[in-house]
């Protein structure tokens, strides 16, 4: 028997002990236990799905997503499966689109990466388990051990009557994550919350050297029919499959229902036929899933508790994409763990270590999604976005200026004069 069909052997009412547990093996956890587990610590890795399993995404990974990749040591080239692509193409204000390329800057490659997320899960966490992770599939956490003289978090249990035990938990389950919840950790309802719907696509238009996005929806002949809230893209899997995906954001939740599947249907009747966006090439369901934007889930750190990616509502609210920051966050949190441990779990020197983590994230990303909520109240309007790409898209400076904010890709410590105003205004902005 494997090491890996051992895991998943437990039996009820058993306890597994480690130096870390990490409920959820999606980007965010993955990216955790493989880096505690390449530190030396013994890291228990858990999900509720086996791998790989389907993920509600756009499949499309910008160059913030590719470095991370590259710092876990995985193989990005085209020949190990990976669809690279050189930028965006943008459709917006007229009938031809704009065509922008990745910035060519130094902290970050100048390519992105499109593969689909069933896959790309399950190499994340078969990366992992390569490093020293234990992992548990088909384990559903349900609650969190809590110590009740510390009030610390001390371990986790599951669906089936198990039991893992650490020191240290982090939670990287998710938007709803039951384990935060557990904790006390609700959702701020001050935060911007986004909605996405995709599907699969049979289409000509599979092998693509851009990313393809849609700063405007209608839902016939543009200006000459109804413009659609939203933004949409189309990203190629170079195997015959199209990701085709549209998604919303209001600056508060709970926003009027919406039939986001009814809206991508009504936008992709109106592209052309040859394209083949149409139910009879539709490849499974069209699926969604809830978009937690500006740290929506605070603090990223108590009582033993990290909080990574989704969970503590890490998706940018610019562009919805929250790959990058799972993944950023996770090598973020295995820093931290990793100095606690060394300091000596448990001692005022390791808590000091792990109460740096919330801090380090506010640093990084604070007003960067501070300055994205003021982006979502303005443009969640379909009128006001109209308005902005039929004045701003023609303006090649103003579009790539536009390009390097919403895709999070400038230069912090050098670069031009775009990339100093953009590191000026989200270090002068307050923390999200």
């Amino acid at each position: 028997m494997s090491d890996r069909s051992a895991a998943n052997a437990s039996s009820r009412g058993s306890q597994e002990r480690a130096d870390v547990i990490v409920v959820g093996a999606g980007p965010g956890g993955s990216t955790a236990a493989a880096h505690l587990a390449a530190r030396g610590l013994d890291v228990v890795l858990v999900d509720k799905s086996s791998f790989p399993r389907e993920k509600v995404c756009g499949d499309g990974l910008t160059p913030r997503a590719v470095k991370q990749l590259i710092a876990l040591g995985i193989d990005v080239s085209e020949e190990a499966g990976w669809v690279r692509n050189k930028g965006l193409r943008i459709y917006g204000g007229r009938t031809e689109p704009f065509i922008l390329d990745w910035p060519d800057i130094a902290e970050y490659p100048p390519y992105g990466l499109v593969r689909a997320r069933a896959d790309f899960d399950k190499l994340l966490v078969d990366n992992a388990v390569a490093k020293g992770a234990r992992l548990f599939e088909n384990t559903n956490v349900v609650a969190p051990i809590i110590n009740p003289r510390t009030d610390r978090i001390t371990g986790v249990t599951t669906k089936d009557g198990r039991s893992f035990t650490a020191p240290v938990v982090v939670a990287a389950d998710g938007n709803s994550s039951r384990l935060a919840l557990g904790m006390g950790l609700t959702k701020r309802d001050d935060r911007p919350m986004g909605v996405a719907v995709r599907a699969y696509y049979r289409s000509p238009r599979a092998s693509d050297d851009y990313m393809e996005s849609w700063l405007e929806l209608w839902d016939g002949t543009p200006g000459k029919s109804n413009l659609l809230p939203g933004y949409g893209w189309v990203f190629g899997l170079g195997n015959g499959l199209v990701n085709v995906g549209l998604g919303t954001v209001s600056s508060r939740p709970g926003a009027a229902a919406v039939n986001y599947k009814e809206l991508l249907t009504r936008w992709l009747a109106s592209t052309p036929a040859e394209w083949g966006y149409r139910p009879e090439n539709q490849v499974g369901p069209i699926l969604g899933a809830a978009l937690p934007m500006s740290f929506n889930r605070q603090p990223a750190y108590t009582r033993g508790l990290l909080l990574v990616g989704d969970a503590g509502g890490m998706v940018s609210p610019f562009n919805g994409e929250g790959i990058p920051y799972a993944m950023e966050s996770a090598a973020m949190a295995a820093e931290a763990i990793s100095d606690a441990q060394f300091r000596g779990f448990g001692t005022p020197s390791a808590e000091m270590a792990l109460q740096g983590y919330p801090v380090r994230l506010k640093d990084e990303w604070g007003g960067y999604f501070r300055l994205g909520q003021v982006f979502v109240s303005l443009i969640e309007h379909p009128q006001v976005m109209h308005v902005c790409t039929k004045y701003g898209l023609p303006r090649p400076t103003l579009m790539r200026f536009t390009m390097k904010l919403l895709s999070h890709l400038y230069d912090t410590r050098r670069g031009d004069w775009m990339d100093m105003v953009l590191t000026t205004l989200t270090k002068m902005a307050p923390s999200a």
